[in-house]
């Protein structure tokens, strides 16, 4: 198998991070507040597929700093091709686009004198796709910006944090190797600095290894082994953590078991499907598959996990193989070079054969000694099966040896000082 990691959304290219974004559009799609949404700069004007619409299907959402802050009466402008169609937002804020030709395309709109415009997406021949455009971003980042600041200026109170709704785990395939991907948002929802009585630390699971910090992460975040270290005091809002690490496993069924110590407020795990691969957890209220151009992941999702019990969730059918082969590999280098030392230790005198029927039987015996390896290494090797095993090899010394008699002078030879 020599699959690399995927983006879910094309238009995006973001590997991992793409799938928690599509995660995240989502989970808006379904959540029942605006508390639950995503930081809408982090999917404004990106193209999300939306398999359930009709093929050739667009809809464009425009809403004013934050998403569930709907815009209607907007008028919207959908080019591809070089063609233009226009439609106007209804009291959700949204307009729709049907029926749209495949090939290149963008959309925009004009909300009070700003123009937003979306990334360049490709309208799908199956199914559809949904766009959100967000008015006021700069303005709404400069006002939380200053409101921060203030915020910082005060000093710390004791308080706590929670891992939020919008904090992700993610795993990939690259070739046989899983990489996971912590997306942690740690939240603060007071408006002053909080310190929590010392710093938040999370252990990765066992089986980790490799773990990086990614870039986009806090400066306050320091990674030991195992061991990621938030430090406080916490400012407002969120405060990011991003961590890569590999998974490790060696059977074709694996759990990884995941604390935190404080509430983390929904469980959402997505991996990528590959093969027969199975995902499953008690904590999890669904499971379900989403299909994309590149494949297929699973996504589990539950509701609040309290601190102190951990997430655990478990992974079956994974790609594990067996290293039989491998191992009759070995062995039979092993053999080869044991033979080649006997031989330079114990020169004989040719038998009589001639090289190349020495060197058929030769074949012969390999070709008959590679599965007996196998089933001996698999503890399944009968005694007469062991005789058998026993012989070839002895014999097997004994080609070598007039093979190695047949082959000519090493050294020195007619006209030349030995």
């Amino acid at each position: 198998m020599t699959r690399a990691r995927v983006g879910l959304v094309a238009c995006v290219g973001l590997g991992p991070w793409a799938l928690a974004l599509f995660i995240a559009a989502l989970c808006m799609q379904q959540a029942a507040s605006a508390q639950d949404m995503p930081d809408p700069s982090l999917i404004h004007g990106r193209a999300l597929p939306a398999p359930e619409l009709a093929d050739g299907t667009v809809t464009v959402r425009v809403v004013r700093e934050a998403i569930g802050n709907d815009a209607p009466g907007q008028q919207v402008r959908v080019t591809v091709g070089g063609t233009t169609r226009t439609a106007t937002t209804d009291e959700q804020g949204r307009a729709e686009f049907t029926r749209l030709p495949s090939g290149d395309a963008r959309a925009e709109a004009t909300v009070d004198g700003e123009v937003l415009q979306s990334q360049p997406f490709a309208v799908p021949t199956s199914g559809g796709l949904r766009v959100i455009l967000v008015a006021g971003i700069a303005q709404a980042a400069e006002r939380k910006k200053r409101e921060e600041a203030a915020a910082l200026a005060e000093p710390p109170t004791k308080g706590v944090v929670v891992i939020g709704g919008d904090s992700r785990i993610v795993m990939e395939f690259n070739n046989d190797t899983l990489f996971a991907f912590y997306l942690l948002e740690i939240v603060n929802s007071a408006r002053t600095r909080v310190d929590i009585g010392g710093p938040l630390q999370i252990e990765l699971p066992e089986g980790a290894s490799g773990a990086e910090i990614q870039e986009g992460s806090t400066k306050s975040v320091e990674l030991d082994g195992r061991m990621l270290t938030i430090l406080g005091p916490f400012a407002p809002g969120t405060t990011l953590v991003q961590v890569r690490f590999t998974a490790r496993f060696t059977n074709a069924t694996k759990t990884f078991v995941q604390p935190f110590p404080v509430p983390l407020q929904q469980v959402v795990v997505g991996v990528e499907k590959v093969g027969a691969l199975a995902l499953a957890s008690p904590q999890f209220s669904s499971v379900t598959e989403l299909p994309t151009e590149n494949g297929v992941y699973l996504l589990g999702r539950g509701g609040t996990v309290p601190p102190g019990t951990p997430l655990a969730f478990t992974l079956s059918n994974l790609p594990v193989h067996s290293r039989t082969g491998r191992y009759v590999a070995l062995s039979l280098a092993l053999l080869i070079a044991a033979v080649g030392t006997w031989m330079a230790m114990n020169p004989g005198q040719p038998a009589g054969m001639d090289r190349k029927a020495l060197i058929g039987r030769r074949d012969r015996l390999l070709a008959e000694l590679a599965p007996l390896e196998a089933k001996r290494r698999a503890g399944a090797l009968a005694e007469r099966s062991e005789r058998r095993r026993q012989r070839i090899l002895s014999e097997l010394e004994q080609i070598y040896a007039e093979l190695d008699a047949t082959a000519g002078p090493r050294g020195g030879g007619e006209g030349v000082a030995a």
